[in-house]
C-alpha cells in the first residue's frame, strides 16, 4: 500500500469513527430533551401523578449522574469500543422496553438501564475520539466537531418529540432510538478499533456503590416526601440514610488510594466554586426544564406538538451561544462570564414565574432564550474553571467531575421544584400558581449562585501533585465535556 493510499485509509477510518461517535452522542443528546415534550402524554395515559413523572425523569438522570465517572474508567480499563458498544446495545435494548412499559414502574425500570447505557456510551465515545488523534491540535478539531454535530440533538428534542408525540404517542420518542443504535452496533463492530490504557486507575466500587445509594436516598424522600408527609418515618428515615450514606462516602473516598472522586481536589477553591455552581446550574436548569411542556399543555392549553415547538428557545439558546462561552471566557475571565450567565439564567426564571395561562406566547419565548443563554454563557467556562484548578495532567478527571456535579444537581432540581410545585397544591393553589412558584426558586437559588461565583470564583493554584504547567484550555474542548446529559432523558 502506498503512503498516499494509507493516508487515505486512515482518514476514512477517522471520519467513520467521527460519525460513529457523534451519533452516538446525538441520540443521547436526543433524548436529553425530546422526553419533556411527551410528559404530559405520558402522564394522561400511564394515569399517574406529578410524583411518577419525577421518577420517569430522576431514574435516568440519577444512574447517569452517578455511574458517569466509573464509566470513563470501565472505558480506559476493559477498552474503549468495548464498552462504548455495550453502552449503545443497553440504551437501545432499554429504549425498547422503555417503549413497551404498560405501567409507571416498567418505565422507571427501563429508564434505570437507560442511565446505565448512557453512563458507558457518553465517556466512551469520547475517549475513543481523542485515542484516534494523538496529536493536539487534531484532537482539539475533532472534539470541536464532536460537540457541535452531536449537540444538534439538543435543538432538536423538543421539535421532535412533539412531532412524534403527536402522531404516535410518548413510546415513538423511544422507539426512535431503536434504528440509529442498530445502526451503530453495525458499524461499530466492523469500523471501530480498539483501544485502552494500560495505566487506568482501579474501579472503585465501595465509592460507586456509596454514592448511588446517598443520593437515591435523598432523592426517594425529596420526591415521596409530598405524597408520604414530610414528617413520616420512611421519609425521615431516608434523609437520615442519606446524610449516613453520604459520610460513609466520603469516609471511603478518603482513605482509597484511587477514589472516584479525589476529595483533595476540593481543597483549590477555584474547583469547589465552579463545581458547586455547576450543581446550580443542574439543578435549575433541568428542574425548571421538567415543567416547561406541562406549563404550555395544563396551564396555557397547548397541544403536545405546540408545546414541544414553544421550550425549543431553550435549547436554541444553548447550541447557539455555548460555542462562544469559551472564548469570551478565555477574553474576559471565568468570574465575569460565569457571574453574568448566572445572573441573565436568573432573571429569566424569575421572569418566568410570573408568566400567567393568558400571557402571550410574544412574552414568553424571549424569558426562555434569556435562561437557556444565561445558563450556555455559565456551563463551559465552570468546566474551564475547574480544569484550570488542577491543571492539564487531570483535566479529563477535572471535566469528568464537573459533569457529575451537574447531574447531581438535575437530579435535585426535579426532585426539590416538584416537591415546590406538590406543597403548594397541597395548601390549595393552583398548578399554575405552583409552577410560577417552582420557576421562582430556581430563578433565586441562581442569582444567588451568581453573587457567590462574583465573590468568590477566582484563580487557584494547582493541587499538590498536580504542578505541571497550565496549557491553555480549548473553547471547543471545554464545551465538549458539557454535552453530556444535562436533561432528563
Amino acid at each position: 500500500m502506498t503512503a498516499s493510499h494509507a493516508t487515505a485509509s486512515s482518514r476514512s477510518s477517522r471520519a467513520v469513527l467521527l460519525t460513529v461517535t457523534c451519533l452516538g452522542q446525538f441520540m443521547v443528546l436526543l433524548d436529553n430533551t425530546i422526553v419533556g415534550a411527551a410528559l404530559p402524554d405520558m402522564q394522561h395515559r400511564l394515569h399517574t401523578e406529578l410524583t411518577g413523572l419525577q421518577w420517569i425523569v430522576d431514574a435516568y438522570v440519577l444512574l447517569v449522574a452517578m455511574l458517569l465517572l466509573t464509566g470513563g474508567v470501565f472505558a480506559d480499563r476493559f477498552g474503549r469500543k468495548r464498552v462504548y458498544l455495550t453502552g449503545v446495545a443497553v440504551f437501545t435494548a432499554a429504549s425498547v422496553v422503555c417503549s413497551l412499559a404498560p405501567s409507571v414502574g416498567w418505565l422507571v425500570a427501563g429508564r434505570v438501564l437507560q442511565g446505565v447505557g448512557a453512563a458507558a456510551l457518553a465517556p466512551a465515545s469520547l475517549a475513543l475520539l481523542a485515542a484516534a488523534h494523538p496529536l493536539p491540535q487534531e484532537r482539539v478539531k475533532a472534539i470541536g466537531l464532536w460537540a457541535g454535530l452531536s449537540g444538534i440533538g439538543l435543538a432538536a428534542g423538543p421539535a421532535a418529540g412533539g412531532v412524534l408525540t403527536d402522531a404516535f404517542g410518548w413510546p415513538a420518542i423511544f422507539l426512535v432510538n431503536l434504528p440509529i443504535g442498530a445502526v451503530l452496533l453495525l458499524v461499530g463492530l466492523r469500523h471501530l478499533a480498539e483501544s485502552r490504557n494500560p495505566n487506568a486507575p482501579a474501579l472503585d466500587v465501595p465509592g460507586t456503590v456509596l454514592s448511588v445509594l446517598a443520593v437515591g436516598a435523598l432523592t426517594y424522600g425529596l420526591i415521596e416526601g409530598g405524597a408520604r408527609g414530610w414528617t413520616s418515618p420512611l421519609i425521615l428515615g431516608c434523609f437520615g440514610a442519606a446524610v449516613i450514606l453520604f459520610a460513609a462516602f466520603v469516609a471511603v473516598e478518603g482513605r482509597c488510594s484511587a477514589p472516584m472522586l479525589p476529595l483533595r481536589l476540593f481543597r483549590q477553591r477555584l474547583f469547589t466554586v465552579s463545581n458547586t455552581a455547576m450543581t446550580v446550574v443542574g439543578f435549575a436548569l433541568m428542574g425548571s426544564s421538567f415543567f416547561f411542556s406541562q406549563f404550555f399543555v395544563y396551564v396555557q392549553g397547548s397541544s403536545i406538538l405546540r408545546a414541544g415547538l414553544q421550550t425549543l428557545p431553550v435549547s436554541l439558546a444553548m447550541v447557539i451561544v455555548s460555542p462562544y462561552a469559551g472564548r469570551l471566557a478565555a477574553r474576559y475571565g471565568f468570574r465575569v462570564v460565569v457571574t453574568t450567565g448566572l445572573a441573565l439564567a436568573g432573571l429569566g426564571l424569575l421572569a418566568l414565574g410570573t408568566v400567567h395561562a393568558d400571557t402571550g406566547y410574544g412574552n414568553v419565548w424571549w424569558r426562555l432564550a434569556l435562561a437557556g443563554t444565561g445558563f450556555a454563557l455559565a456551563m463551559s467556562p465552570l468546566t474551564g474553571a475547574a480544569i484550570q484548578a488542577v491543571g492539564s495532567q487531570e483535566g479529563g478527571l477535572a471535566s469528568g467531575v464537573s459533569s457529575t456535579t451537574r447531574q447531581i444537581g438535575a437530579v435535585l432540581g426535579v426532585a426539590v421544584l416538584g416537591a415546590v410545585v406538590r406543597t403548594r397544591q397541597a395548601g390549595g393553589a393552583s398548578f399554575e400558581t405552583g409552577l410560577g412558584s417552582a420557576f421562582v426558586t430556581a430563578g433565586a437559588v441562581t442569582l444567588a449562585s451568581a453573587v457567590f461565583t462574583g465573590l468568590w470564583l477566582a484563580k487557584s493554584r494547582p493541587t499538590a501533585g498536580s504542578a505541571a504547567p497550565r496549557r491553555a484550555i480549548s473553547p471547543d474542548a471545554v464545551t465538549a465535556s458539557n454535552t453530556a446529559p444535562v436533561n432528563g432523558r
